[in-house]
């Protein structure tokens, strides 16, 4: 047993702790949490802030790999460098490419330990952003029926896009067979998007990036994610693809948003962000813990923040064993520091990072 104490918690609910508490966990889960004087043995993280690991469901790859192409030993180490920033969690994600090139990146994936994958594409729209036109599909039901068949446990989430999915047959199946679906790079109107959340869609990628604007007679996907509370929106709060006053009211309107990187491994970073030779955005570069940083700036509470990469990404996935500070949660924790909110240590599963 283990027991961590320090300044406060911050429970990835929303809520933070009164001054001094602890957690206690055992066997890779969270028993006990309390505050007042720990009890005897406690690691003492002094002023620090703990909160859950946070989680990222959308990263391409970090400094130079592309979980697209690498092998399982480089997947591996993104994976725990991730960690040591604070993502004990995340989604590798695979943008659009050739059918016939899935199946050795999961087999990649999967042997490299990832608890899960997203599929950004083929299945997209009209929004195509950095994914290559002559990738993009209309949904083929027989080839994404095989690819559950053979990888149903590690396909947690999939981009598509609503013109994309013909009768929402696509969107469907997906919900059926438990994998969660995000509407994004698509042109849908707001009467296309609220159909494919009837159908079972519950995210919508990157919020303003990918898809049509936002008009105040035809609000479109946009806002489709600001207004229907199935429809959980993610954002990239790197402040280069969306701007700070409009990420301060994404988060106002919807405090269930969700934060996520998109960062990228081997790119031509210009002007603060990833780019395609044309100038196109084709992702970032700041991982998930500067995007929380990012956020507080703008005078967001650090304890909303923290929610928008813990608890929120929980609740919008259905889970209930991680993203908060509670017993029976997984002892994925982060401590941070109360100033500069630096990741100062990690643990996973209980386990100390580097021990």
């Amino acid at each position: 047993m283990t027991v961590l104490a320090a300044a406060r918690i911050v429970t990835g609910d929303g809520g933070v702790s009164a001054s001094p508490a602890f957690v206690v966990f055992e066997h890779g889960r969270i028993v006990a949490t309390g505050t007042g004087t720990p009890p005897s043995g406690a690691v003492d993280l002094g002023d620090a802030l703990l909160a859950p690991g946070f989680v990222d469901v959308q990263v391409n790859g970090i400094e130079g790999v592309d979980f697209a192409r690498a092998e399982a030993d480089e997947i591996a180490g993104v994976l725990s460098l991730l960690a040591d920033r604070g993502v004990t969690r995340c989604l590798p994600t695979l943008v659009s490419a050739p059918l016939d090139s899935y199946i050795p990146a999961l087999v990649r994936c999967k042997a490299a330990g990832a608890g899960g994958v997203h599929l950004e594409g083929p299945f997209l729209g009209g929004a195509p952003g950095a994914h290559p036109p002559d990738l993009l599909c209309t949904a083929d039901l027989a080839w994404l029926t095989d690819l559950l068949d053979r990888f149903g446990d590690l396909i947690r989430l999939v981009t598509l896009a609503p013109e994309a999915d013909p009768g929402l047959v696509a969107t469907r199946t997906l919900v059926e067979r438990g994998v969660t679906v995000a509407l994004g790079h698509s042109t849908a109107t707001y009467a296309e998007a609220r159909a494919a959340a009837d159908a079972g869609a519950r995210l919508v990628t990157h919020l303003f990036n990918g898809m049509g604007p936002l008009h105040h007679r035809e609000p479109g996907l946009p806002g489709a994610a600001l207004t229907d509370r199935r429809l959980v929106p993610t954002v990239i709060a790197d402040f280069v693809h969306v701007h700070p006053a409009v990420v301060q009211l994404v988060v106002t309107a919807r405090p269930d948003a969700v934060l996520v990187s998109d960062t990228v491994g081997a790119v031509d970073v210009r002007d603060g962000a990833a780019r395609l030779p044309d100038g196109t955005l084709a992702g970032a570069f700041e991982s998930l813990d500067a995007g929380v940083r990012n956020v507080v700036s703008l005078g967001v509470s650090v304890a909303q923040a923290v929610r928008m990469v813990t608890g929120n990404v929980a609740r919008a996935f259905g889970a209930s064993d991680y993203g908060r500070i509670a017993a029976g949660c997984q002892a994925d924790l982060v401590a941070l520091d109360p100033e500069t909110l630096a990741v100062r240590d990690v643990w996973v599963g209980g386990v100390r990072r580097g021990s």
